[in-house]
């Protein structure tokens, strides 16, 4: 139902009591109202979870200006799926890092504040785009930092291999990202999918670029660029986060794992390497989506039973 809604954001630091409530009055529309929307809109943010990419640019395409933008804020690979919908001449593919939850209705907590943690990459993919970066990221740096990249795809693919070592794993355990790492076994788990992670972007034709405020001098050495990864997301985490794919354990929803960990197996599978990392938290995602088994610790034996680590 279309109307004014209030809402509010805690942000929290330390892990300890809110540090700021914020409380905003905004209009919030039913995903259905927009069948009575009249103008064009202008600019799109899209924070759909991205296999539910497709069908919501679709939903948007009729009502986006001929000039307009459509910006996937969201993980995973879905500036292509965008740019196929809506046309690549109105997307402005975006990388996203930022730590947040939907307590309930109109209440956010976000556990990574505006100056540490939250970061955003946006680059165009058409030249009809060209120069329009900045009127974005003018918008989004009430956010967090904002980067304007040349090759944004690669810049997308880095955040994959980054989220391919982190959501799922931390998220089958039932545990916070950081409170994960002490588990036996999952920092080699976490270092195997990143390394399944980058040979698949290099068969897909993306480089290693830096993202989350790295720089290019940083991630020269391969050999540490993904403890370098996983370094730089830990030193911004705070205690008890939870992975988007951990709440989506919670709420009994699909997760983006297959979008993730699921298609770095495809690519290399179809490549004719073998996934066996990948394939294992894809795999033991399902079984807890599907009801079969829980987040727990004592999942990590089962992932022993398909990985040698």
């Amino acid at each position: 139902m279309a109307g004014a809604c209030g809402g509010h954001a805690r942000q929290w630091r330390d892990g300890e009591d809110a540090d700021e409530t914020i409380r905003a009055d905004v209009d919030a529309y039913h995903l259905c109202d927009i069948a009575t929307f009249t103008k064009p809109l202008d600019v799109v943010l899209m924070l759909f979870k991205a296999y539910d990419a497709r069908w919501a640019a679709e939903l948007i395409k009729p009502h986006l200006a001929k000039d307009g933008l459509l910006i996937g804020v969201q993980n995973g690979m879905t500036a292509e799926t965008i740019a196929d919908v809506v046309g690549p001449e109105r997307t402005l593919p975006c990388v996203i890092e930022l730590a947040g939850e939907l307590e309930g209705p109109g209440v956010v907590i976000r556990r990574s504040p505006h100056d540490q943690g939250s970061w955003f990459a946006l680059g165009s993919v058409d030249t009809a785009t060209n120069g329009r970066e900045e009127d974005i990221a003018e918008l989004l740096r009430h956010v967090g930092e904002v980067e304007i990249v040349d090759d944004i795809l690669s810049a997308k693919w880095m955040k994959l291999v980054m989220n391919s070592m982190t959501l799922a794993t931390a998220a089958l355990l039932g545990s916070g990202l950081n409170e994960s790492y002490e588990i036996p076994g999952m920092r080699d788990l976490m270092l195997k999918a990143g390394a399944e992670a980058l040979t698949a972007g290099a068969e897909r034709g993306h480089k290693p670029v830096p993202i989350v405020g790295l720089r290019q001098s940083e991630i020269k050495n391969a050999n540490n660029l993904l403890e370098l990864l996983v370094e730089k997301l830990e030193s911004f985490t705070l205690p008890g986060t939870p992975t988007t794919i951990l709440q989506d354990h919670r709420k009994g929803r699909m997760s983006e794992t297959d979008g993730i960990n699921g298609l770095v197996a495809e690519t290399l599978i179809s490549s004719g390497h073998t996934a066996p990392a990948s394939q294992a938290i894809a795999e033991v995602t399902r079984r807890i989506h599907a009801g079969e088994i829980k987040p727990d610790s004592s999942n990590m034996e089962l992932v022993r039973k398909l990985v040698a680590i």
